[in-house]
């Protein structure tokens, strides 16, 4: 039996997988002489940590304060976090000011005006610019809008202005590798004029950009001094989809009993719902809704199958595995199956709170 110790849903991750990954982009940044500061919401673990440390990475990314204590409990002292200031928590903020260095955003005049009326310790803090996305920040060509928070700052010397920090999350997206790049040059441009503009009065600001696919396909970095990716170290199905990553280079998949299997309807209940997988999807070329793709199992991790076989439906525990003529036929209840996620990241957060975690 396969991993008998596997009694419920359980991440996998291939640690040679993640190995390999993670030289790649500390490889890519060093290339282009580019800081690199990998964002780890996607992991969100003090032992993959260990392994980014044996690559010579020192600097993080996070996404809350609270994961910022984490990593900071854990030896990382250089962090930031690319989530716009919650002033609710500037508190924990100043206690972490004390402990490490730390780049907090402030994506409004609002925000800025609290956080220079409040904050005691030293800190840097970056602007949070929307070249794109629509989801948070400042559009770059608000230029008085940004002198304003820059002014507003600055009035408290503990604050230093690091730079422009954007996420080009509309990258994810795309839906092929050519309108990756078309994001990813269309969001740096305007960036790049924004930089050109405030760099006379701020010669040492940095644009610092984050995201998997960008990272992983462009090799124009120019007028870019940082890239901050976390999806890497795992890749997924949505990077799979829009032609980022190759499906062996997705490092985590997620183990799942067999509960009842259909003959009839040539598909399997396995335990493994949306509490474990999220409920994101991604369409394959025949417009079918794709929960996770399945894969087969083996004792130094897994392989993916001749045929595609994929979680066609999903519940908060249930998961539904359209499988081929012939798997059925060779599979029992009790078995377990492999599921390469659509997103990592999120199937990452679930299963550290819903599920076991396993190396392999």
């Amino acid at each position: 039996m396969i991993f008998p110790e596997i009694k419920s849903p359980t991440l996998l991750i291939n640690k040679e997988k993640v190995d390999r990954n993670i030289k790649f982009m500390v490889k890519k940044a060093q290339k282009y002489n580019l800081q690199f500061r990998p964002h780890f919401k996607t992991h969100q673990s003090a032992e993959i940590g260990k392994w980014f440390r044996s690559h010579g990475v020192k600097q993080i990314t996070v996404s809350s304060v609270k994961m910022a204590e984490y990593f900071a409990q854990n030896g990382w002292d250089d962090i930031t976090i690319a989530f716009p200031l919650n002033i609710r928590e500037l508190n924990n903020v100043i206690k972490l000011t004390k402990k490490i260095k730390l780049n907090v955003l402030i994506s409004s005049v609002l925000a800025a005006k609290y956080f220079a009326a409040n904050m005691k310790e030293n800190i840097s803090y970056f602007i949070k610019i929307d070249a794109g996305y629509g989801r948070a920040g400042i559009i770059p060509e608000k230029i008085k809008e940004i002198e304003q928070i820059i002014q507003t700052c600055n009035k408290n010397k503990s604050t230093t202005f690091k730079g422009f920090l954007s996420h080009f999350g509309n990258s994810y997206h795309a839906k092929n590798k050519n309108e990756v790049l078309k994001i990813y040059q269309s969001s740096k441009e305007r960036l790049i004029k924004l930089k050109n503009h405030f760099l006379p009065s701020f010669p040492h600001l940095i644009l610092s950009i984050g995201d998997t696919p960008s990272s992983t396909l462009s090799n124009d970095f120019q007028e870019i001094d940082e890239i901050r990716p976390g999806n890497f170290v795992y890749y997924d199905l949505m990077q799979h989809f829009i032609a980022v990553c190759t499906l062996d280079k997705i490092a985590v998949a997620l183990a799942c009993p067999v509960v009842d299997i259909y003959p009839e309807r040539l598909e399997l209940l396995v335990y493994g719902g949306a509490v474990h997988l999220s409920k994101e999807y991604t369409l394959d070329k025949q417009g079918n809704k794709v929960f996770g793709q399945m894969v087969t199992l083996n004792k130094t991790g897994w392989q993916i199958p001749d045929e595609q076989m994929y979680v066609s439906s999903i519940s908060q525990e249930h998961g539904i595995v359209s499988v081929s003529p012939d798997f059925i036929k060779s599979v029992k209840i009790g078995d377990l199956i492999g599921i390469l996620p659509v997103h990592s990241c999120l199937t990452a957060d679930l299963m550290r709170q819903n599920g076991g975690v396993m190396y392999c």
